[in-house]
């Protein structure tokens, strides 16, 4: 009977890690079909059209905890649906680990054209730091990303 209830804990736990697993490798390519989205906006539209689309809080472009944000090449925050952060210097901007997350991004769109990278940042809507998980993409003079929260 021992024997049976411990497979049963290990099997358990084992599914609910893969599902975890799972749960993270669709949620990550909500993000990278998000940062494709609004690239092809931005290519669409041009930059001025895009930035501001981009800021909007209701906007398309803003889905739950899925949002679009734009860097340009020196850290600078061109487009985010969170007003306030528009025009900031992000590569100053450190996260609660102390990671210059921007600084990172910029530097890997800089040198490879996309790629991934996980910092914490405050959640939307539990107001909270969490460990988030982005795709960008450059895209001439500019870094479109988008990022999903663990869960």
């Amino acid at each position: 009977m021992r024997k049976t209830l411990t497979a049963l804990v290990v099997t358990l736990v084992a599914v609910a890690f893969l599902a975890g697993l799972a749960l993270a490798a669709t949620r990550s390519g909500e993000a990278k079909a998000w940062v494709k989205k609004a690239v092809a906006y931005y290519k669409s539209y041009g930059r001025t059209k895009a930035l501001a689309e981009f800021s909007k809080p209701k906007g398309q472009f803003v889905k739950g905890d899925l949002y679009i944000y734009v860097l340009d090449m020196n850290g600078k925050m061109l487009a985010h649906p969170k007003g306030s952060l528009v025009g900031r210097d992000f590569t100053k901007i450190r996260d609660p680990n102390g990671k210059l997350f921007a600084v990172d991004i910029v530097n890997d769109a800089k040198a490879n054209g996309s790629g991934w990278i996980t910092y914490k940042w405050e959640h939307p809507t539990t107001k909270m730091p969490a460990p988030k998980t982005v795709y960008f993409e450059k895209v001439g003079d500019v870094v479109i990303c988008s990022g999903v929260y663990a869960k």
